[in-house]
């Protein structure tokens, strides 16, 4: 015996169910129809779909009802002179919200004008134990809707189609990618080492090599072996992972996106990601006009025309700022400097210099970047492993897309020259050292 009271009530109504002979979990049913269809279809075309119910309102002899599945809800009509009058009794008495129901009919519009199915024949297809979040108000508890998604896809229709817009999306994207002659390829997601990112990883254990991996933090450095291996294009779409904090832009598990192109440099890649939206806008048949909420929130109307506006990083936030950030060697200079401009963020006093004025980016200039924005060079500091300027060697030819405060991707032009590689790690290594 069940202690909530809602549920014993709907193991009655399913005992109840099976007296009368209907199979309580029936392997399948033979749905020729997407319940949106309902609307679409003109009057008299026959119908047979399947849903879960998310109203239900008896009239006496006829009974009004909505069934929803991926594509929508619909309206659905039983009328007891048409299923009879015992299986009207058994829609109307044993029959919860929530529930899974076939039928199969012909489409009507009714005298307020909504397309519905006139049922014909009425299949259960599953009773549901627990009550769906409740009706007027949906599934609101943020915690509950990021814990329980299933309950939000069925309570909030914009979360549906905001899953189904992200399949589309990743159809699109790989379409473009294999249409632009790349090669979609499948890397490891354990490691010996985490690279391709300053960040923490996941550790675990392969029980059969008694040996400790991590699971990947990006997937640069395998698809990295294969360019070297002689393949020109290439791209992985997949999960990486990062054991840190996580906000509306941090996830500790993401899906990750890196291609990399033999013999293009950063201003290749710059095109080729204006070309890359232009495609998913016009694929996915999206405006170019929309608001997107910032960092704080603040719904901002962003327009995604290109050519998109290109500034470069460093005049940007020297002018922001009114310091030359590139004059620096030393962080507590840079520091003294700010406080005199009152320029402060918290953490400020641990820093080192590259974060420093990563930070003073952030804090004067980034929340001013409303429509897509590419910044370009940045200093060696910032990126001490990308390809420096042919022309200053004091910056690195990297770029990055920046839309309302969002980072949304960055590449530079990659180090090839062994020599320098090497140089620089043994660089890199000496800074984690002190």
């Amino acid at each position: 015996m069940y202690t909530n009271p809602e549920k014993q009530n709907r193991l009655e109504k399913l005992a109840k169910l099976k007296e009368l002979g209907y199979h309580p979990y029936p392997a399948k049913f033979n749905k020729t129809s997407l319940v949106s269809e309902i609307t679409q279809l003109e009057d008299t075309k026959p119908c047979q779909t399947a849903g879960r119910l998310m109203t239900l309102r008896d009239m006496g002899k006829i009974c009004f009802a909505h069934i929803q599945d991926e594509s929508g809800r619909a309206q659905v009509v039983f009328q007891q002179d048409e299923v009879g009058k015992d299986v009207y009794k058994t829609i109307v008495s044993l029959l919860d919200l929530g529930d899974h129901i076939g039928v199969s009919g012909e489409i009507f519009t009714t005298k307020k004008g909504e397309k519905s199915l006139l049922v014909k024949e009425f299949s259960f297809l599953g009773k549901a134990l627990l009550p769906l979040p409740e009706k007027f108000h949906g599934l609101s508890d943020q915690e509950t809707a990021y814990r329980q998604r299933y309950l939000d896809v069925i309570s909030n229709e914009e979360t549906r189609k905001r899953f189904i817009f992200r399949s589309n999306l990743i159809k699109a994207l790989r379409q473009f990618y294999w249409d632009n002659g790349f090669m979609e390829v499948e890397t490891p997601t354990l490691l010996h080492k985490a690279t391709g990112a300053n960040a923490q990883p996941y550790h675990t254990h392969n029980n059969a090599l008694d040996m400790d991996i991590v699971l990947r933090i990006s997937h640069e450095l395998p698809l990295k072996e294969i360019i070297v291996a002689g393949y020109d294009k290439v791209f992985e779409l997949g999960k990486a992972f990062r054991n840190e904090g996580q906000d509306p832009s941090h996830l500790p598990e993401h899906t990750h996106l890196e291609h990399y192109a033999a013999y293009w440099d950063y201003q290749d890649n710059i095109a080729f990601t204006e070309k890359m939206f232009e495609y998913l806008f016009d694929t996915l048949a999206l405006p170019k006009v929309m608001n997107i909420k910032n960092k704080d929130g603040e719904l901002k109307e962003v327009d995604w025309s290109t050519p998109w506006k290109k500034i470069n990083y460093i005049d940007l936030v020297n002018k922001d700022s009114g310091l030359d950030i590139l004059s620096y060697t030393d962080a507590d200079a840079l520091r003294k400097d700010l406080k005199k401009k009152k320029i402060e963020f918290d953490g400020m006093e641990s820093m080192g210099l590259s974060t420093l004025i990563d930070y003073v980016y952030k804090k004067v200039s980034r929340p001013k970047l409303i429509n897509p924005t590419i910044l370009y060079n940045y200093p060696k500091s910032l990126q001490p492993l990308a390809r420096v300027n042919d022309e200053n060697n004091a910056i690195v030819d990297q770029f990055q897309l920046v839309v309302n405060g969002w980072e949304i991707l960055k590449a530079y032009s990659e180090l090839v020259d062994p020599v320098d590689q090497r140089a620089r790690f043994e660089e890199q290594s000496k800074a984690k050292s002190a």
